[in-house]
């Protein structure tokens, strides 16, 4: 098992937000995690990351058996673990192309032409990075950035939000080509559209009021949950 979260509790300053969240990623997995917005669903991959807004008040989180629960985000970094944010910053005065260098240069990556392709950043790279970049361009850069570290655990934050049909093919197809490689993949989404994209997800979590109200196959979950909503969704699923 490479990442497993036990009965985890996440807090915003005093107020909890993530409620006794249990979890399971294999290698080379992909999770879908799916909610209205406001059910935690942002708040639990910055936990797993250990960015600094939020704080474990509760439970455990175990990566590749080693305990990270209270343990620094770049630290989590160096183990493997990358994120894409839903809203990355615009950096003026420094270069795509130069980040995207620093990285290949510290992991080795090998591939960077074949993502590239997938992702369609070349035009991108003299730019400064996200600066004027529009919602289809962001997203692609940042999961670029991702993929260039070869993560063991890729954790993506609604990339399908905001963008255009075009560029959700090509995110689906980067992270289908990630998943290839051997990436674990936790893929937040409220809208769903891109899991119609994906060639294979592994499972379909359902978050809603700070808790997983119900986990499942994509062939099971996403066909109720995508005509009904979730909250008349998760009922008849729960019959």
């Amino acid at each position: 098992m490479l990442l497993k979260l036990s009965r985890l509790d996440v807090c915003i300053e005093a107020k909890k937000i993530v409620n006794g969240v249990d979890l399971s990623v294999g290698k080379g997995e992909l999770h879908i995690i799916m909610g209205p917005n406001g059910s935690g669903k942002s708040t639990l991959l910055s936990a797993i990351m250990g960015l600094p807004r939020v704080r474990i008040c509760g439970g455990t989180i175990v990566f590749n058996g080693i305990d990270i629960t209270n343990m620094p985000s770049y630290e989590r970094a160096k183990l493997g673990i990358a994120l894409a944010h839903q809203h990355p910053p615009e950096i003026k005065g420094v270069k795509f192309n130069e980040i995207a260098k620093a990285i290949i240069k510290k992991c080795g990556c090998s591939d960077y032409s074949i993502m590239s392709k997938i992702l369609k950043v070349d035009d991108l790279l003299h730019r400064d990075l996200f600066v004027g970049f529009s919602g289809g361009e962001k997203k692609r850069a940042e999961l670029f950035l991702v993929m260039l570290q070869s993560p063991k655990l890729a954790l993506l934050d609604e990339p399908d939000s905001g963008v255009d049909i075009e560029s959700i093919e090509s995110i689906a197809n980067a992270i289908d080509y990630l998943v290839s490689r051997g990436s674990s993949v936790i893929l937040v989404t409220h809208t769903g559209i891109i899991t119609n994209k994906l060639s294979r997800i592994n499972k379909v979590h359902i978050m809603m009021n700070g808790r997983f109200v119900y986990s499942g196959y994509p062939d099971e979950v996403l066909p109720i949950v995508m005509k009904f909503g979730y909250s008349k969704g998760v009922k008849m699923l729960a019959k």
